[in-house]
């Protein structure tokens, strides 16, 4: 019997071939290596610009992409809103995995995407605490999930936990939003204090000192 190789994976008639998106992080770090090379001169300016860019490299590698901080903060604002849908879904008699299915589909967006991987696994016989786990990279979904999978193990009400804890989420939000502002300002005022703190040491202690040291000496 004749094996038939398997045919190589052809691309579509006029398809442009892929093509690889540059690594934003070691470019950054190469021209940053580089500035300081033309800055510097020599060869220690070569070894400082290697240095740099190393180190520019790992900074910025550590650094959260645009994207994934969107994904995360629509995540955030978006929980509380959620967990109050599916309250009122709940009360209403609706079964939690069609409620969450409901919420995901009002909702959109990422969390809308987890929620829907919430409710597919519970609507096909997936344990609570394994469905409910989708929601764990959502900053304060920790009090959601816990009080989803206590109420499928004891039977309380999650539709009360759910109007609670979205309540919490808000408070939550508004204190982080405060603390945020009053960080804010401090960062604006330090600026302008550094500015006036020569022309204050200028005009008010270089006098004072000059004149003291005139009498003494």
């Amino acid at each position: 019997m004749r094996r038939v190789a398997p045919r190589a994976a052809t691309r579509p008639a006029g398809a442009q071939p892929e093509r690889r998106r540059p690594d934003r992080a070691r470019l950054g770090a190469a021209f940053g290596g580089l500035a300081v090379v033309v800055v510097v001169g020599g060869w220690w300016g070569l070894l400082a610009g290697i240095v740099t860019a190393v180190l520019l490299d790992g900074a910025l590698r550590r650094l959260e992409p645009a994207d994934v901080r969107r994904r995360r903060v629509r995540e955030t604002a978006d929980l509380p809103l959620a967990a109050d849908l599916l309250a009122a879904a709940l009360r209403a008699g609706t079964p939690v995995a069609q409620g969450v299915e409901a919420v995901a589909a009002a909702l959109g967006g990422p969390l809308g995407e987890r929620l829907v991987r919430v409710g597919r696994t519970l609507r096909l016989g997936g344990e609570p605490a394994e469905a409910w786990a989708h929601l764990a990279p959502v900053a304060g979904a920790d009090r959601l999930i816990a009080a989803a999978v206590r109420s499928a193990a004891s039977g309380a009400a999650l539709a009360g936990a759910l109007s609670r804890l979205a309540d919490d989420l808000r408070g939550d939000r508004s204190v982080a939003a405060e603390a945020a502002a009053r960080r804010a300002g401090v960062l604006i005022v330090l600026p302008l204090g550094l500015c006036f703190l020569p022309a204050f040491i200028l005009a008010g202690l270089v006098p004072v000192i000059v004149a003291v040291l005139g009498d003494v000496l």
